[in-house]
């Protein structure tokens, strides 16, 4: 027996029937030999078999010397080393799955590591299975980037431009439906029939319509009717005597759908929607000047697309809170011509409220186009900017050195209370200057929801 023990470690290998599983190898310059310990021995217990222990008694003579009891140092990496296994391609093919989830033993391991330095094909299979791995350990979203269909439209429009572009002025419609109808793709079938709360601002309250996803995407279907009526097209109320109020053709498509509506409603909505796109790019520049009624009150079609695509966003973000769905705001540009449009309807709702006697009185008029009182309506963040509301007369001009007030509201912020989703008192962040004016505009704002 030598002094250092590797044949003692042998032998009791030799009682035990069963070989090591060897630990993980390491570098050899990496090894420190002074610091490895030698198998422990067996504890005490029961006499073994004669002659199937070697005795264990202790030297009677002094120890070694040092140099002649610490390992040579070739030696040590050699018996530290683990063996490699010799396995055929085909059971290596079949252990890329495990390797790549970390679940093979070391003897595997290092087999399968050896042999992809010499199998391309391996390697190549051994890299797509690791990715996919680390798939599965992602913290990040796997929904698609809602910016995705922008960002490739643009990048293949770059390439070949379209022969009949869609206008400027239809693009956040565009965009909103696309980013519906993503939604709507992904959703199942019972989830169409998931609850959802509409709600809107009449006069000073709050008011709400229960309905299902399925309804909701009616309600945009009979609304946008209005434009395909516009732009000649057929309306999905059908012929007749069809009304021009949004809530009464809500109404009216809800009342005739006899049976729940369930997700077939999704085609003639898409349907609709690229043929109003598709129309309004081919009608030309004159077009977006096109008047389209809502009974009360009557828009361009530049405006009442933007209109359409304020409303398309609301209610995405009604069904997506309904069978939860992520779903972001729109881009800053777009967001930008919505707030706009909004700000422009100000002055005529403001004075709506007035001859209803819910807003202050008019206190200094002025002829039409010239400045007059004014709100300066600061919206913040995503999609901001500076505008200023007329106060006293729907033809006066805002104009910064009339202003009397100051307001400051989030962009989005400033939109769901455009769209009735939270009242007046919750929606301003800043105020300053004469409250009345500042309460007139806030309560007009959210005048301008509706179902």
């Amino acid at each position: 027996m030598s002094g250092d023990g590797r044949e003692r470690e042998g032998g009791e290998e030799e009682v035990r029937g069963a070989r090591r599983i060897p630990g993980p190898r390491g570098a050899a310059d990496d090894l420190d030999l002074e610091s490895v310990p030698l198998p422990p021995l067996p504890p005490p217990g029961p006499a073994a078999p004669a002659g199937s222990v070697p005795e264990q008694s202790a030297p009677e003579q002094p120890p070694e010397p040092p140099e002649q009891s610490v390992p040579e140092p070739p030696e040590a990496p050699e018996a530290l080393m683990t063996s490699v296994p010799d396995l055929p391609h085909r059971v290596l093919k079949a252990l890329l799955g495990a390797w790549a989830l970390s679940a093979c033993s070391a003897e595997e391991t290092a087999a399968v590591e050896e042999h992809l330095t010499v199998c391309a094909p391996c390697a190549d299979e051994a890299l797509r299975l690791r990715d996919a791995v680390g798939l599965l350990h992602t913290d990040a979203s796997l929904d698609l980037d809602p910016t995705l269909r922008s960002r490739v439209m643009d990048g293949c429009l770059g390439r070949r431009p379209a022969r009949i572009p869609v206008p400027e002025w239809a693009a956040p419609y565009d965009a909103e439906t696309a980013r519906l109808d993503a939604l709507l793709r992904d959703i199942g079938d019972s989830e169409w029939h998931a609850p959802v709360r509409l709600r809107w601002f009449e006069e000073e309250r709050e008011v709400s319509r229960r309905t299902t996803v399925a309804g909701v995407i009616g309600h945009l279907m009979a609304v946008d009717g209005l434009l395909s009526a516009a732009l000649g097209l057929d309306d999905p109320l059908g012929g007749g005597e069809t009304p021009l109020d949004p809530t009464e053709r809500t109404e009216r498509y809800w009342s005739s759908t006899h049976r729940p509506p369930t997700r077939a409603v999704r085609e003639p909505w898409r349907a609709q929607s690229h043929e109003l796109i598709r129309t309004a790019s081919f009608a030309g520049r004159n077009v977006a000047e096109a008047s389209v009624s809502y009974g009360a009150f009557a828009l361009p079609l530049q405006d009442a697309l933007l209109d359409r695509a304020f409303e398309c966003w609301v209610h995405g973000g009604d069904i997506a809170d309904a069978v939860d769905y992520p779903y972001e705001a729109p881009s800053a540009a777009h967001l930008h011509r919505m707030i706009d449009l909004a700000a422009r309807l100000l002055p005529a709702a403001v004075a709506g409220r007035r001859r209803s006697g819910l807003a202050g009185p008019a206190k200094d008029l002025v002829t039409a186009g010239a400045p007059g009182r004014s709100v300066h309506l600061e919206i913040e963040g995503h999609g901001g900017g500076d505008w200023y509301i007329a106060l006293d007369s729907p033809a006066a001009v805002g104009s910064p050195e009339r202003a009397v007030a100051q307001v400051a509201l989030d962009g989005v912020e400033f939109c769901r209370l455009a769209a009735g989703h939270i009242s007046p008192v919750e929606a301003a962040a800043g105020q300053e200057g004469d409250r009345e004016a500042i309460r007139d505009v806030l309560f007009a704002t959210a005048s301008l929801s509706r179902l």
